[in-house]
């Protein structure tokens, strides 16, 4: 299990609703991307809902969420990092979103998958997703560090005492900005989330995404 600021991050169907929409929407369009032969990279997926990490290539994007999953569904005990809150921060955000313009993709992204999930994708369903990570008591640290990184040194350093933002746990956000490969046992990660077969199609996009940029640089 994952726990957010001494919150233990339910594991309910919630959960696993917000991590799979997320999962596969973004899995999509990386599939898109390589189908029409798109030169964008970046710019797109689920974790552009956190301004700092907008440039995180997609496909890095789904090897967090899948290793953030790990954690979550561990029996295990993890503190989350500052990427960690993000992501689960994100995947909400994302799939509440996706329930209220586009009811029938999340239904369709449900179907089928390892979990049996039974229920009305509309507003209220929308509205439950975002108090999953409403009711966490974080500080939101992972959407402040994108508005100190356009202020001048000393005003930053003003506002970072103000708000009490912990420097050192946002190492970790910077790290994963110069993140590309893809992590060892992608497909395990992804337990209860994806089924075996959606794992390993996910992992096979993923490397033809990296070898096709490879081969644009």
């Amino acid at each position: 299990m994952i726990t957010i600021a001494k919150d233990t991050l339910p594991q309910t169907f919630l959960s696993y609703i917000a991590f799979r929409t997320a999962m596969l929407d973004t899995m999509e369009r990386v599939s898109w991307t390589l189908q029409f032969d798109s030169l964008e990279e970046t710019g797109f997926g689920f974790l552009t809902e956190v301004p700092f990490l907008r440039a995180v290539p997609p496909h890095v994007q789904m090897d967090l969420l899948a290793t953030t999953w790990w954690k979550h569904i561990s029996p295990d005990v993890y503190e989350a990092d500052l990427v960690d809150e993000a992501i689960v921060y994100a995947a909400c955000e994302t799939a509440a979103r996706s329930c209220e313009d586009e009811a029938a993709v999340v239904s369709r992204l449900l179907a089928r998958g390892p979990v049996d999930v039974k229920v009305n994708v509309d507003a209220s369903l929308a509205n439950e997703l975002r108090s999953l990570h409403l009711k966490l008591s974080n500080d939101g640290d992972f959407l402040l560090i994108g508005q100190f990184s356009d202020l001048p040194p000393d005003e930053a350093d003003r506002l970072k005492k103000k708000f009490n933002f912990d420097t050192a746990r946002a190492e970790a956000m910077f790290d994963v900005l110069s993140r590309w490969n893809i992590s060892p046992n992608f497909e395990t990660r992804c337990d209860a989330l994806l089924t075996a077969n959606e794992a390993k199609r996910t992992y096979d996009l993923m490397c033809r995404k990296v070898e096709s940029a490879r081969q644009k640089s």
